[in-house]
């Protein structure tokens, strides 16, 4: 286990490790216990009681966070025809088709979501080795597949996140910024949990939120108090 930094241990010994705090007080402790010189960046952690080796308790999709997260996405855009024009006027960073796929092929990666249309994905599918290691290929799952591209586009701007559990059942999500008021950063954790709560699968038994923390990039993880969400 790598050794943790002075600044870190410090914090760590202000984190009652027997309690589930309130996500109001967790969030007021979070920010006293940030003191890196940039801006954090804010993430929940969820421990489910799932099992992702079973097909039918996948769980895996998108959500537009009320508050976004703080960062600025760049979108390239898969498309052709008028759906083109459609995406640029949406705000897409990068749009194209051949020419853009010719780029990552050399590599070029200077983009953090794409999103395709369905008819372009017989060739995007040919970028898998290169796009999926890096979390990059688009999934209807999460809307990166559609031809309601300016939606697609718009939502990502204004804060789309996606969700994915993982080999050991926990999800990831980041929620904002340590410099976001506390109502927004509230917001935002409530969203997304109650968004969990919905997607809980049903072939899932007993005990579905095992446990949930918040934690900031440098900081150490708060356990959250999530019955109130059960």
């Amino acid at each position: 286990m790598a050794k943790r930094g002075k600044r870190y241990q410090e914090a760590s010994k202000l984190v009652d490790r027997s309690k589930a705090y309130d996500i109001k007080e967790a969030v007021e402790l979070l920010k006293k216990l940030a003191t890196a010189k940039f801006d954090e960046t804010v993430e929940v952690a969820f421990r489910l009681g799932v099992d992702p080796k079973k097909a039918d308790q996948q769980i895996r999709g998108a959500m537009v966070l009320p508050h976004g997260t703080g960062k600025t996405q760049r979108v390239l855009v898969f498309a052709k025809g008028d759906k083109v024009k459609e995406a640029e006027a949406a705000g897409a960073d990068f749009v194209g088709d051949q020419d853009m796929i010719e780029k990552i092929n050399q590599g070029w990666f200077d983009f953090d979501v794409i999103v395709a249309t369905p008819d372009m994905m017989a060739e995007v599918g040919k970028l898998g080795r290169v796009l999926g290691p890096k979390g990059l290929m688009p999934n209807p799952k999460t809307g990166t597949v559609t031809f309601e591209v300016e939606k697609a586009v718009k939502e990502i701007k204004a804060g789309k996140v996606e969700y994915r559990v993982d080999k050991q059942s926990n999800v990831h999500v980041p929620v904002g910024k340590i410099s976001f008021d506390d109502a927004k950063l509230v917001e935002n954790f409530e969203a997304l949990t109650e968004t969990m709560v919905k997607v809980k699968p049903q072939a899932s038994k007993g005990l579905y939120m095992k446990n949930v923390s918040i934690t900031s990039t440098m900081g150490p993880g708060i356990k959250v108090d999530v019955s109130n969400y059960r």
